[in-house]
């Protein structure tokens, strides 16, 4: 039986910044035996060109990861199968990707070649109509989340306030000397690979984080925001890339800059934060609760605003949903407009010398 490993994440999210992508560290460029760039209109089969590539690479034994559309999660941006080095990636809008360095590490696949064009034309006013609308309804999307971002804020300097960084600060010190036990600062710093783990999407705020702790070692810190999850993240990071290590730093699905989670893989240690918004099922080797260092009469102050607030962020981010549902929908339209005008069987050719070669290459 295959002992292949499957990872889940996303490289790109709906945040409060707009459309925010890490795509660039789905593969970087360097590290890279082979990326393909995956070009044509919605619905050409692009998502389903990856998934059946992942899954003849997982029979084989491959380890395998999913980047997810922040857009519709059941879709993928893109797979990499780490071992040989090798990724396939959406080149389509928001994302935009081509060819840095074709011929030597990149390749363009272009299922519009396969399309019939006559008859996609014949739908032109109904497909540019469309697009302009889902666009306009992204940017609303975008402004609810930004709003809820803010209520958001506003919570996070209520718990300031409140929180003992003093302890924090020890926390953080305890974490740094465990995890490390002595380990040098390298001459050449470390690398850091930037991801999501969660996003807000169609289907609401969805995660993966289960399937990227997959370490003997997983601390947890749990704390509400401002209450210092991300000042000891931050921390553990640096130290991790000033001794020379690879880290995969995942980031907040509402701010994208925010660190949320870390993974080590020399070390085989994993740190998770948990808060009202999300919380890994996974086996822990430690937990700090920051939580028990807020001053409580500080809180009570606040009980008000803090209630309000979180009652008003559910719902933005509800009202942020229904809006990318609403995208969702008409993109499912936009797509009614290309399969039917698909040689899928001449797709199926191309995925399988694309295969032939790729197993060629091992």
């Amino acid at each position: 039986m295959s002992k292949a490993q499957v990872r889940h994440m996303f490289a790109g999210g709906n945040t409060s910044l707009g459309f925010f992508s890490y795509y660039d560290y789905i593969l970087p460029q360097e590290e890279a035996a082979r990326i393909f760039i995956l070009k044509g209109g919605p619905g050409v089969g692009k998502s389903t060109f990856m998934r059946r590539i992942a899954g003849e690479m997982l029979t084989m034994g491959y380890d395998v990861e999913f980047m997810h559309c922040s857009s519709d999660p059941d879709s993928y941006d893109g797979v990499v199968i780490p071992e040989i080095k090798v990724a396939f990636m959406d080149g389509t809008a928001p994302h935009m990707v081509d060819p840095r360095n074709p011929g030597a590490v990149d390749e363009i696949i272009n299922l519009g070649d396969y399309w019939n064009e006559e008859k996609i034309k014949q739908h032109k006013e109904a497909i540019m109509e469309s697009n302009l609308e889902i666009k306009r309804i992204f940017q609303r999307a975008y402004r609810y989340i930004k709003a809820a971002a803010l209520v958001h804020e506003d919570t996070a300097e209520i718990n300031k306030l409140a929180v003992d960084t003093g302890r924090i600060n020890v926390i953080a010190d305890t974490m740094l000397k465990e995890i490390f036990d002595g380990t040098e600062i390298s001459g050449t710093g470390g690398r850091q690979r930037r991801l999501f783990a969660s996003a807000i999407t169609p289907d609401g705020i969805k995660n993966y984080i289960d399937s990227i702790l997959n370490m003997e070692k997983v601390y947890r810190i749990i704390g509400e925001q401002g209450t210092g999850a991300e000042k000891i993240l931050e921390k553990i990071k640096n130290s991790a890339v000033e001794r020379g290590f690879y880290v995969e730093s995942y980031y907040c699905a509402l701010y994208p800059l925010k660190l949320e989670h870390l993974v080590i893989p020399a070390l085989s240690v994993a740190v998770t934060t948990t808060n009202s918004y999300h919380r890994a099922n996974v086996d822990t080797y430690k937990e700090y609760d920051l939580n028990e260092y807020v001053e409580k009469s500080i809180i009570a102050r606040f009980e008000n605003e803090l209630v309000n607030n979180g009652k008003k962020f559910e719902e933005l981010i509800g009202m942020a949903v229904n809006t990318l549902e609403k995208a969702k929908a008409m993109h499912k339209q936009i797509e009614s407009y290309y399969i039917p005008n698909m040689d899928f069987e001449a797709v199926q050719r191309r995925l399988e010398s694309t295969l032939a070669m790729i197993v060629k290459g091992i």
